[in-house]
């Protein structure tokens, strides 16, 4: 859900909240620190307090204590030295303790590990052990599972009490008189037309227009010869990458969507091929293929009047996919050669790249313009048409950050301890969080990086105008809120939404803090010539750091500013203020 733990943990929320009155239980996962593939099951995260709780925390906190989340899933990765699925400081002191959690805990499929922890720290469920879930099963059976006889051993030797037992009895039963026993449950649907209405509105808001010259939208009345070009214009997304493969009904691919936009004079070219959608590993295409395809498609992008790339990245392995990272931050299959000898053929260029995170674009200055779409499902097809056409407005703003290159990214400027990590022959890989908490947007501000597209960018077909704030007080104290209200107009000629952005800066603290950190958004839809306020209400907690000396939120007397924009660093306004205790 992006790199910002409050906009993470304002999503989360009313999933949960909606999901679970149909008397479904929201699984929220993966408890915690779940941030590689190439060394999921075995790495070691280390990390600082602060880190944990500011940054890899919120999100699930909010899921649990806002949201009621019924089932918690635990992660692969080892912290403190401790298995996730058993650990005692995540279950039981943070997860339990701290939070108040009444739900199950359940294993990530085979993420169980050790009895006498699964035992004693706050496991419930354990799924899967000794089979990957996907390629291999076992010989072992369930009674061989670390909760089984294992654990039933132990407390006939009295090594563990059988209250442990009880207390997971308790849970699970409490999650089956929530969700299977529910006899006041609705009965539900499935594919029905309110689903993919809400799928296709649902696509239509999440694309975001990153770059646009002029060239966009595409009037369908006056672009009538279109190339297309791009394996994820037909390729099914749906398929691959592990459990996020998905068995849909029905899915409206780009290439269709696109010719039932524009008409039977929109050809299409693959440009490129990936292979098959294998687990843990890759299907190798001979270049020669990859170089007539690429050719091909360069070929008749002369002949075009506006030439749609669709590439970017898929479920293949070493891409988006389970259990294997990406390999590098450049496109791969030689997409980024292909753009670039599709923009010298023909420079009436859109790329609208389909991918589940960033990649660098060497070829964006060459480009007219970018769009940035996700494995938006079933709808995927109508959302990119109707956005490249005009008929959507796009609205969507970046969750995260696209860095220039890979090195400008916390993570990957410590060297290999702080990703991958380093292997130790005794214990194991251990991997160190060494951006702290300057993790996304944080770490561009703080060490003045700038981005290639920043946290929260995303354009219009029309203009917005930001007027000037007020606030309800120059100052505030415990208990009390300050109220933030600024005007935007439309200027433009066409309806559209804007998502209007607060973030919260600390002049001057104890510790070391970001430059400045999201506390609010508001999404307003806005005709031609219409002028909306925007209204926030921030509170002292929205001031607070967490002081991991103490184990405490706190927020220090003294100026702040409320920063007001159209991104993080599209800074339209500001208010400063203070407070005081």
């Amino acid at each position: 859900m992006g790199e910002d733990p409050y906009l993470a943990g304002e999503m989360v929320v009313p999933y949960i909240k909606e999901l679970q009155k149909n008397g479904v239980a929201a699984c929220v996962k993966h408890f915690a620190l779940n941030n590689q593939e190439k060394w999921r099951s075995s790495v070691d995260v280390s990390l600082s307090d602060r880190a944990l709780y500011e940054i890899y925390l919120p999100a699930f906190k909010k899921a649990v204590v806002d949201g009621g989340a019924w089932s918690i899933m635990g992660a692969y990765n080892r912290i403190w030295g401790q298995h996730c699925c058993h650990n005692e400081r995540l279950l039981t002191d943070i997860l339990r303790d701290e939070w108040g959690f009444d739900g199950c805990v359940i294993t990530d499929w085979g993420g169980a590990h050790d009895t006498r922890e699964a035992a004693l720290n706050g496991l419930d469920i354990e799924m899967g052990s000794y089979t990957n879930g996907l390629t291999s099963e076992s010989e072992f059976t369930f009674d061989d599972y670390f909760l089984a006889r294992p654990y039933l051993a132990m407390i006939q030797k009295g090594e563990v009490s059988d209250s442990t037992v009880n207390a997971k009895a308790r849970n699970v039963l409490r999650l089956i008189f929530r969700t299977a026993m529910d006899t006041e449950k609705p009965f539900g649907s499935l594919a029905s037309k309110e689903h993919y209405d809400a799928a296709k509105q649902i696509g239509d808001e999440s694309i975001v227009l990153l770059k646009n010259s002029g060239i966009l939208p595409l009037d369908p009345a006056k672009h009538k010869n279109i190339l297309v070009v791009g394996e994820n214009a037909t390729r099914m997304l749906n398929q691959g990458g592990g459990s996020s493969e998905l068995k849909a009904k029905d899915i409206y691919s780009p290439l269709d969507a696109l010719r039932k936009t524009f008409g039977k004079g929109v050809r299409y070219a693959a440009g490129y091929k990936t292979g098959r959608s294998l687990y843990e590993s890759e299907e190798i295409i001979p270049q020669p293929i990859l170089d007539s395809l690429r050719r091909e498609a360069v070929e008749m992008a002369k002949t075009a009047d506006v030439v749609i790339y669709i590439g970017g990245l898929n479920k293949n392995g070493f891409q988006d996919c389970e259990s294997s990272d990406r390999r590098e931050y450049n496109l791969p299959w030689g997409q980024d050669r292909i753009i670039e000898e599709l923009v010298a053929a023909n420079p009436n260029l859109v790329v609208a790249n389909i991918s589940g995170n960033a990649y660098a674009m060497p070829w964006l200055d060459k480009v007219p313009a970018v769009i940035q779409s996700w494995y938006l499902g079933t709808m995927i097809g109508p959302s990119m048409a109707d956005v490249i056409s005009g008929k959507v407005n796009p609205s969507g703003k970046l969750p995260f950050s696209f860095p220039k290159r890979i090195e400008d990214n916390g993570a990957h400027s410590f060297g290999e301890i702080c990703y991958p990590g380093v292997e130790d022959a005794s214990k194991g890989p251990r991997q160190e969080y060494l951006d702290d908490i300057f993790v996304g947007y944080r770490w561009h501000d703080t060490k003045k990086i700038p981005a290639l597209f920043p946290f929260g960018h995303g354009l219009s077909y029309t203009k917005f105008n930001y007027g000037k704030p007020t606030a309800s007080a120059k100052q505030i104290k415990d208990g009390e809120t300050l109220t933030i209200e600024i005007p935007v107009t439309n200027t433009g000629d066409k309806e559209g939404k804007e998502i209007v952005q607060l973030y919260i800066s600390d002049e001057k603290s104890s510790l070391p803090r970001p430059v400045k950190e999201l506390k609010g958004f508001k999404k307003l839809t806005l005709a031609p010539g219409q002028t909306q306020t925007a209204s926030f209400t921030v509170t002292v907690d929205d001031l607070k750091f967490f002081d991991d000396k103490a184990h405490e939120w706190v927020a220090e007397p003294g100026k702040f500013k409320v920063l007001i924009g159209a991104s993080s660093t599209d800074i339209k306004a500001t208010v400063p203020f203070s407070y005081s205790k």
